[in-house]
């Protein structure tokens, strides 16, 4: 049983994949396709900064260029190389104790010398250009720095927006992990990097990854059998889009690239999701 119409996903993939994916959701709409109209929205770690956009009624062409620390009024990402370097030792050797790597990471995200907390929700209120939720069906996981397990937040759990969002991009190293109702958070993708089981219930399914080229698909098809939705449309970064990142999703060199990879690939995008996504029948 259906109870929704259209759910979109969208998941990880760093400041990279943040202006790739607003580029192709600026690009689908163009196009024919507008993403903000779905019924439930889920965004996790980057995908949750173009999901608040969207969400919220805003254009996401407003992350055309980087949103530059002068212009948020915060300051730069304060990195901690050691740390960052912990993270990725820990999550590259998780597989036969996820829960208790997420555990790990979370200390090494609570020691990091990151610089403070509000910085960076000063950071996502400019990238998100919104304080409040929205009426629709929002969803952003974050992951809980102390217990490590996954906490969905929507307009009910009487957080603000760009606190929530700061939360769910907080990355081990990268970023402090923010404090909501008590607790610590820290970046939403450290148990799925899309969270696309959250969408159980639509009809129609669309999920944009910017990460599928780097990790194995086994994770996205099992949530994929969860959400069970009629119609399930992925989309990806093609080659062109691949080059266009780089080798690194962290570097912000590479943002206007990547969202003009984004415009570009929707173009051929659209026309295969414009059915889809006004009808919710398979094109194929």
């Amino acid at each position: 049983m259906h109870s929704l119409d259209r759910a979109l996903v969208l998941g990880a993939g760093g400041p990279v994949g943040t202006a790739w994916t607003a580029g192709l959701a600026c690009g689908l709409h163009r196009g024919g396709v507008d993403l903000g109209e779905a019924d439930l929205i889920v965004g996790t770690s980057a995908g949750a900064i173009t999901a608040a956009l969207l969400a919220t009624g805003q254009a996401p062409d407003r992350l055309a260029t980087p949103v530059r620390p002068t212009d948020s009024g915060s300051t730069p990402p304060q990195v901690d190389g050691r740390r960052l370097g912990e993270a990725f030792a820990v999550l590259g050797d998780a597989a036969s104790d996820p829960a208790g790597a997420r555990r790990r990471v979370g200390q090494i995200a609570l020691a990091a010398d990151t610089g403070p907390e509000q910085a960076h929700v000063t950071r996502m209120r400019a990238m998100v250009g919104a304080d409040q939720w929205p009426d629709r069906q929002l969803l952003i996981p974050a992951t809980d720095a102390e217990t490590g397990e996954q906490e969905v937040f929507d307009r009910a759990s009487g957080a603000p927006l760009p606190s929530v969002v700061a939360a769910s991009t907080a990355f081990p190293g990268i970023y402090p992990p923010i404090t909501i109702n008590g607790r610590r958070y820290m970046d939403g993708s450290l148990r799925s990097a899309t969270n696309a089981g959250l969408a159980a219930g639509a009809r129609t399914l669309v999920v944009i990854d910017p990460q599928a080229h780097l990790f194995p698909r086994e994770m996205l098809h099992q949530e994929l059998a969860v959400a069970a939705a009629h119609t399930v449309v992925t989309i990806e970064p093609d080659p062109a889009s691949i080059r266009a990142f780089g080798s690194d999703l962290s570097d912000r060199t590479a943002w206007e690239p990547a969202y003009q990879a984004g415009l570009r690939q929707a173009a051929d995008t659209a026309a295969q999701l414009r059915l889809v996504w006004k009808t919710g029948s398979d094109t194929d």
